[in-house]
């Protein structure tokens, strides 16, 4: 049993929802999401889609350990808004995702329990149309060794079904590579049995 835990729930590709109540309709966008710099993009690309649209409210939770969370009322009345949709993600135990709402306002005030309700039955909707996987935590790695223990180097990489995401091979040769989180003493260990096999910690994904 490890000591913590090495996966998260989260989504592959961005979903839509709809919901509506006396007239205002609120469209809720998820989107899978790592980099808070891509917000502003996303919230721009919705305003250039819907300009009529009264509020673009939203939250994001990011980090493998889910501790990363930001939220946005964009207008509507505190509370009302972003906290239901961060809420839904909390329930879920959804991390590494955004979730936009655009609301058209029909012309009748919902008052705080239905602003609530509305906000949070729309980012259910977005995600009920889209899959929610589980992901392991995985540490990325700078593996640099000679040539000659190429072989070596790649039978154990084949062995414990490590993933590669780059590789530079002259005559000193460079691996970039994956190793879930809680296996990495274990592939480590036998990586320094190999001679002139360095490792290097580079970011964990």
């Amino acid at each position: 049993m490890s000591l913590f835990e090495d996966t998260y729930l989260t989504i592959e590709r961005p979903s839509e929802g709809i919901f509506r109540d006396k007239g205002s309709k609120f469209i809720a966008y998820a989107y899978p999401f790592k980099k808070e710099k891509d917000l502003k993009e996303i919230i721009a690309t919705l305003k250039s889609l819907h300009p009529k649209a009264r509020h673009h409210c939203w939250a994001y939770r990011l980090g493998t350990d889910r501790s990363v969370f930001r939220l946005n009322d964009d207008g509507e009345p505190s509370g009302t808004a972003g906290r239901p949709i961060l809420n839904v993600l909390l329930s879920k135990d959804l991390t590494n995702i955004l979730v936009v709402v655009v609301r058209y306002f029909g012309g009748t005030l919902l008052g705080v329990p239905g602003l609530i309700n509305a906000y949070k039955m729309a980012t259910q909707e977005a995600l009920a149309e889209v899959e929610i996987v589980e992901k392991t935590v995985n540490d990325v790695y700078d593996l640099s060794f000679e040539y000659l223990q190429m072989n070596d180097v790649m039978r154990l990489l084949k062995e414990e079904e490590i993933g590669v995401l780059n590789q530079q091979f002259d005559n000193k040769c460079v691996i970039t590579v994956e190793i879930r989180k809680n296996l990495v003493n274990t592939v480590l260990s036998k990586l320094d049995k190999i001679e002139k096999t360095r490792a290097k910690y580079l970011y964990t994904l």
